[in-house]
């Protein structure tokens, strides 16, 4: 049986707005790699992106947690910036809108990306460290109890496994 596809990030960062398409799987195991590349972006200066998850097989809280962090990110910039999902599809549409991000983002359930061209170039993700991810996880929950404290008995176990693994090193 042939291995199943790895999950990627196809982007435009030429493009305005900057154009991702998720492609498989977005998950705690590729999610710095996409929050690396929004800080990479931002910190040149671009400030909309429209992300198409019409070929995203799912969604993990870590993953929407960064893109929380990202909104909340994008609402300081003056202007503020933007962030659309398209594409999304009833589960993960489902997701967005249990954790709430909904009122942070624009969600177009729509078909997939409504912009002229197509992402083409793969992020490369970079391995995390066991300590790296650990942050990341946790930075990303606790993103997701600020946007919505009902969030908040949701990951509860998460966020103490994730300080005592911290606390121990």
């Amino acid at each position: 049986m042939p291995d199943a596809p790895k999950p990627a990030y196809l982007v435009d960062a030429t493009s305005d707005p900057v154009l991702i398409k998720v492609d498989g799987r977005a998950s705690f195991q590729n999610s710095g790699c996409i929050q690396d590349f929004f800080r990479e972006v931002i910190a040149q200066g671009k400030s909309r992106f429209v992300m198409d998850f019409s070929s995203c097989t799912s969604m993990d809280s870590t993953f929407l947690g960064v893109l929380a962090g990202t909104a909340l990110q994008l609402r300081k910039l003056i202007p503020p910036g933007t962030l659309t999902l398209v594409g999304m599809g009833t589960r993960n549409l489902e997701l967005v809108k249990n954790l709430g991000l909904h009122r942070l983002l624009t969600v177009d359930p729509g078909g997939g990306l409504p912009l002229q061209g197509s992402p083409g170039t793969a992020l490369t993700c970079q391995a995390k460290s066991e300590l790296e991810s650990a942050k990341l996880v946790l930075g990303a929950h606790e993103t997701l109890i600020s946007v919505d404290e009902a969030n908040r008995s949701k990951f509860e176990d998460v966020l103490s496994f994730l300080k005592k693994r911290l606390d121990e090193g």
